[in-house]
Order: structure tokens, then sequence, then C-alpha cells
């Protein structure tokens, strides 16, 4: 028997045949001509390598790496420019963690409304406006940005992930290229930072702020990409037809909603959310205080330990590009539970020993072991859920994850506000603990007979 036949009888076993041929809610005088097809059939009419979507949704994902980045670096540049504590720049990771929020309640009836295309083209417009308002504005406006920048990244980004994964040629292997394309993002990220914002400054704006000029430009490209490459559904309409506005609208709101609700309602659903809101909780912490950290408590220069988070990345970065392949082969599962083991060991010399290159050692290996975590914890996910409730359960795993990014790393600027910058390490390990149990207490995937 082969893959695909054993996979469709496996979806066909677990679930009910009335689900199974639910029909689409549209409307029955719609034209052909002008209907799109929903995202799960667009995936489904793909060629079996659509290389310039996969392009463009990798770039998506380096546009993200980026942005995410950059931020930690400049942390302590913002503190100075707009002399506030760590306190307040919890307010900017606030302002991330509401971004991702409105995305996670809103991604339901987005879907259930617009084509893959639009979904995509919203997401890129709204970060590059989120990076035009950044090199100008005072700190309310500032910490806004991150807010808008959050939400498009939630929209673009699930719905990029969601396409990738349901691909039918190796998605393991193109999971792992978005997500790479996102670590490489991270790696650049703090070079430039770094660079520019150490470099002399002419302009008539802050040196660190001419980083956002940088960036408007990648987003730009970002924007231009999913033009060109999504235009099949850009400017299409998911349900046409005269009388779809109000009655089938309110039809597709329900029934959206009602599938969320069924979903909700599955253990392994919240099971991978929480994996993933504790694992990217503990990384964009580690990464996103971690300049601040060595500065402060160990006494490092700002020159030269605002590179060390490009060694994190750059770890994560080769761990997704030569971890995919063996993960897949030894077990997803299982790979990942030795990972967070060995990601758990190397915080632990992180924390407890005091030399700042061996920290900075200890924390590019832990981001190599981290790499694999969010392409491998996707692909099982997918075989979890089935093709109709895909792009749900994935993009509020996603939405959820990126939520734990945002809120951890504000709860630890509150708690060092008090404490000091090295409650830190403490909190990454629990949230690397926590993220380990949670993966353990996953379903097990279903072995497929041959």
């Amino acid at each position: 028997m082969s893959t695909t036949q054993t996979t469709a009888l496996t979806e066909a076993q677990s679930f009910p045949m009335t689900e199974l041929r639910r029909p689409a809610f549209k409307d029955t005088e719609a034209s052909p001509a002008e209907e799109a097809p929903a995202e799960a059939d667009v995936v489904r009419s793909e060629p079996a390598t659509p290389v310039l979507k996969l392009v463009v949704a990798g770039y998506s994902f380096f546009c993200a790496g980026v942005n995410d980045g950059t931020l930690g670096p400049l942390i302590p540049y913002v503190i100075s420019s707009f002399r506030i504590g760590t306190g307040e720049v919890a307010i900017i990771y606030g302002t991330n963690f509401a971004g991702w929020l409105l995305a996670a309640v809103t991604n339901p009836i987005m879907t259930a409304h617009l084509t893959l295309g639009q979904l995509l083209g919203i997401g890129a417009a709204l970060q590059l406006v989120a990076h035009c308002l950044r090199p100008w504005g005072p700190l309310p406006l500032f910490c806004v940005t991150f807010f808008l920048q959050s939400l498009g990244m939630a929209y673009q980004d699930s719905h990029s992930n969601t396409f990738v994964s349901g691909l039918r040629n190796v998605p393991h292997r193109w999971l792992g290229f978005i997500h790479a394309c996102y670590a490489l993002g991270c790696f650049v990220g703090p070079l430039i930072a770094t660079a520019i914002a150490t470099a002399p400054n002419s302009m008539a704006i802050d040196g660190w702020r001419r980083v956002y000029l940088v960036l408007v430009g990648i987003c730009a490209l970002n924007v231009a990409g999913v033009a060109v490459a999504f235009r099949d559904t850009l400017w299409s309409r998911l349900h046409a037809g005269p009388r779809s506005a109000d009655g089938n609208g309110q039809k597709r709101n329900r029934a959206a909603m009602a599938g969320m609700a069924r979903l909700l309602g599955a253990k392994t659903l919240w099971l991978l959310s929480m994996f993933y809101f504790f694992e990217l909780g503990a990384t964009f912490t580690a990464g996103g205080w971690v300049v601040e950290f060595l500065t402060t408590v160990r006494g490092g220069s700002l020159a030269a330990t605002g590179y060390v988070p490009t060694g994190f990345y750059g770890g994560m970065l080769a761990g997704r590009l030569l971890l995919a392949e063996p993960t897949f082969r030894y077990g997803e599962q299982r790979m990942l539970l030795v990972y967070s083991a060995l990601c758990v060991a190397l915080q632990l010399v992180f924390w407890l020993q005091p030399n700042i290159v061996g920290s900075a050692v200890a924390l590019s290996f832990m981001g190599f072991f981290y790499g694999p975590f969010f392409a491998t914890g996707m692909s099982v996910a997918s075989k979890l859920f089935p093709r109709e409730d895909q792009s749900a359960a994935l993009g509020f795993i996603f939405v959820l994850a990126q939520a734990g990014g945002a809120i951890f790393p504000s709860i630890t600027g509150l708690v060092a506000a008090n404490a000091g910058v090295a409650v830190l390490q403490p909190i990454v390990l629990a949230l690397f603990v926590a993220g380990g149990i949670s993966w353990w207490l996953v379903p097990k995937v279903p072995q497929r007979s041959e």
C-alpha cells in the first residue's frame, strides 16, 4: 500500500464520513470563473514543488527573523534613547503579544472570507507600515508599531506555514527550508543592528533608528513578492455571487467559529500549543535579553556583546539545515525530546559559569539543538489533524507560539525591573523544561502500515 493511500485510509477511519463530506458554504449561483478555491484546495492544486511561492514564503519568514533578531541588540539603545527602564521595555513585548492575540481571535473569520493571497498580502502590508513608522515616532508610537508588526506576521507567516505543510512533495523538508529562512533573518538581524547602531551618524535621527530604514526596504520586497507569487488568489473572491454578502457570510462566520470551538476542545491542540508557547518564550527571552544580561551582569562591552545573539541564531540556522533530515529519519517526536534535554543542559552551562566567551558558545549550541523544533513540531501537528482542520489548527498553534515569544520577554522585563536582569537564566531554564514536558505529553503519530 502506498503512503498516500495509507494516509487517506487513516483519515477516513479516524473521522466520520459526515465530517469528510461536509460541503463548504458557498453561493449556488456563484460564478466558477470568479470564485477562488479555499486554502486547502489551493494547496492540493499546486504542482509538487511551487518554487516561486516557496521562495516568497521563505522570504516572509526571513523578514520576520530580521525583525526579531534586531530587537535584542537594540534594547540597550532603546533604554538609553527613551530614558526608560527594563519595566518599560516590557510594554514593547506587551504590544507584540496584543497583536498575536488579536490575530488568534480574528484568524478563523479572516480565513473564512479571504483567499490565501489576500491574507498574505494584508500581513505583508501591515509589516511594511510598522517599519515605516519606527524611525520617526516617540515611545508610544514605537510600541504601537510592534502591535502592527506582530499582527502582520501572524497573518502572513501562519498561512505561509500552513500552505507549505500541506504540499505533497516532502513537506518536512520545505518546512525546514522556510524556518531556516527565519533563522537566517535572526542571524543577519543582530549584524545589521549592531553595525549600524555603532557606526558614526550624520542623520537627523538617532543612530539605532537607522536600522529600521533597512528593514523598510526588506519589507517592501516582501510585499512585492507576495503580489507576484500569489497573484492567482490575490485579486480573487473566495465566495462570489450576488446573494453571498449577508446570509452566506454569516453562515461562514458561524461555521468558522463552530469549527474553531470544536478544535479548542482537542487536548492535542493545547499540548502542541503549550510546547510552542514555552519553547518560543524561552528562545525569544534568551535572544532578546542576552545582550542586556551580558553587559549588566557579566560586565561585557556593548559593542562586543551585541554580536552574541548572532551566534545563537547562527546555531539555529545550522540546526534547521543540518538536523532536519536526521530528525525525520530517527523519529521526530523522540529526537525533539533529546534536543529539549540538551537545551536544558546547555542553559545550565550558560547560567552557572561566569565566562562571557563560554556563555556565548553555550548559547550557540543551544540555538543549534533548538533549530529543528519549529518545523518538526509543525510536521507532527499536520499528521495529527485531518486535512480539513489543518489550516485552523496550525494557524492557532503558530499564533499562540508567537504569543509566548512576546509575553515571556515582557514578564522578564517586569521582573527584572525589581530583581535585576539576572532573573533571565532561571526563567529561560523553566521555559525549556515546561516545553519538553508538553512535548512528551503530545500523542504519538499513528504508525503507518505498509
